[in-house]
């Protein structure tokens, strides 16, 4: 009878195994979301008296108007209000909201362009977002709160590098900051890219037009606030990217 020949065994790998965290966020965004609740809850302390409460969200809220006065009758919240509004939120709805979307969108830009330029990003990002509402709203009195102006230049930066491979493979989400980053006509010739953005601008359509798809339905949305700060992130991204574009002459193969 002939001898049976038994699998060959690997040998095992000494090392010890390291275990991949389900949940693992650069600590930039870590921080980030403390900020977002550690204000949050400071402003819905239970003691605060409106007067209180009116003068917190009118020095650190964004308020067009304020921008129509001559300098002199201005104050200093000038200087501070375009970046301080995104740390404020109206309800428990409007910072669950924001939170996950930060989440998912900021966490590759935090690995990719490390965490001083993310908070660079962050500053001139509040920034665009704020005044392209008062390009809109000029003189406008209503308070602009909320960090989905943000949220929204994370989500087009991402568009420049995380949706396609450019060898037509998808890396995980997780190591989605490792693809070379598009131009900007590379990214509007991937139909990944195209679709998410015509998703994205159908949806602040609809916000547009009162139709609320998701969060606080009861307040309004400043649409132009996260067309703002999406035209930021997508188009100025390079500007904080750590690593080099590679041009694209013929499409992904999964663009077809």
């Amino acid at each position: 009878m002939d001898d049976e020949q038994l699998p060959r065994q690997e040998p095992e790998d000494p090392r010890p195994q390291q275990r991949v965290p389900a949940f693992n966020l650069p600590p930039v965004i870590l921080a980030s979301l403390a900020v977002l609740i550690i204000v949050f809850a400071v402003m819905n302390l239970p003691w605060w008296s409106d007067d209180t409460l009116n003068w917190l969200y009118f020095t650190f809220s964004f308020i067009p108007a304020r921008y129509a006065l001559p300098l002199s009758q201005q104050g200093l919240e000038w200087l501070w209000t375009p970046v301080t509004y995104s740390l404020l939120h109206g309800g428990i709805e409007h910072i669950v909201f924001n939170s996950l979307w930060l989440m998912v969108f900021a966490a590759p830009v935090a690995r990719r362009i490390g965490g001083t330029r993310y908070v660079i990003f962050w500053i001139l990002s509040s920034a665009a977002s704020a005044f392209m509402h008062a390009a809109l709203y000029w003189g406008d009195q209503t308070l602009l709160i909320g960090a989905s102006g943000v949220v929204s230049a994370l989500m087009g930066a991402a568009c420049r590098f995380a949706f396609p491979a450019m060898d037509g493979r998808r890396l995980p989400m997780r190591e989605a900051h490792l693809n070379p980053r598009l131009t900007i006509l590379d990214s509007l010739r991937s139909r990944t890219v195209v679709a998410y953005i015509v998703m994205w601008v159908a949806g602040n359509a609809l916000v547009a037009f009162g139709i609320t798809l998701a969060g606080d339905s009861s307040q309004p949305v400043a649409w132009d606030a996260h067309i703002g700060g999406f035209l930021f992130g997508f188009l100025l991204f390079s500007l904080f990217d750590r690593q080099p574009s590679i041009e694209v002459h013929e499409p992904a193969p999964f663009d077809e």
